[in-house]
């Protein structure tokens, strides 16, 4: 069941995503050559806790870290670890809060120092075909054509979409109905309703669409083990077509 929010829910959720923005601000200042994830994670955290809001994701289904860190070939659901990140790395960021019982879901890919010109067209090409999911989001609109938005330019660049994640609804639950895939034709799927809340978060990969999920059953690369991107933004539907709830 998809939940329409109200007015006031949306304000609520406005704060909340607000915040994923700031913090996810502070930590692209902190993405330099010898810094750790694990630093990265732990400056999320403070921040929340400045803020009095919790970190959506920590303990969320066992889930160990306030930030999902995904560097490289990682695609989603990477672990923070102590391994300083060097230049020509790019780290994916995806992080959440709640507050006052709402959340927020953000997502950025970020270059460590100077990257390689294939990093940085990825990164490129992702964040464009979520801008590009983005505008097709209005009422009256399929849900597929998001999708199919985004699988146009990903292709399009030559590169893959990831299919065994998807974007979803959010509000008083960090996943709630409908799922997002970023792939799909136009056209189809329930019709987009002011005041329904999107997650839309495609992941791209430079290579094959193919990935594998580590023994800690979170981790998720790439089979090939060329690098992958992932941009995120929650938005919400509006009566005349949508509002981006985590931009700065």
């Amino acid at each position: 069941m998809i939940i329409v929010k109200t007015p006031q829910e949306i304000d609520k959720m406005r704060i909340s995503c607000h915040m994923v923005a700031e913090i996810l601000q502070e930590l692209r200042e902190k993405v330099v050559p010898g810094i750790t994830t694990c630093e990265l994670d732990h400056i999320a955290e403070q921040a929340c806790l400045k803020r009095k809001a919790k970190p959506a994701f920590k303990g969320y289904g066992g889930f160990p870290c306030s930030i999902c860190a995904s560097p490289n070939h990682t695609v989603v659901h990477g672990f923070a670890t102590k391994q300083p990140l060097v230049e020509g790395d790019i780290i994916s960021i995806d992080f959440g809060v709640l507050y006052n019982g709402f959340y927020g879901d953000s997502a950025v890919t970020l270059p460590v120092g100077d990257v390689n010109r294939e990093k940085t067209r990825l990164m490129e090409v992702t964040k464009a075909s979520l801008d590009a999911g983005i505008e097709k989001v209005a009422p009256g609109a399929s849900l597929s054509d998001v999708s199919a938005a985004v699988q146009t330019v990903v292709e399009a660049a030559g590169y893959s979409v990831v299919r065994e994640f998807v974007g979803h609804g959010i509000g008083r639950s960090l996943h709630e109905d409908p799922q997002i895939p970023n792939y799909g034709k136009p056209g189809f799927g329930p019709k987009l309703k002011k005041g329904m809340v999107l997650a839309i978060e495609p992941m791209v990969n430079a290579g094959t669409q193919h990935v594998r999920v580590l023994d800690d059953g979170w981790t998720a690369v790439t089979q090939d083990g060329r690098p992958s991107a992932h941009f995120e933004h929650t938005v919400a539907v509006t009566e005349t077509g949508y509002e981006i709830l985590t931009r700065v």
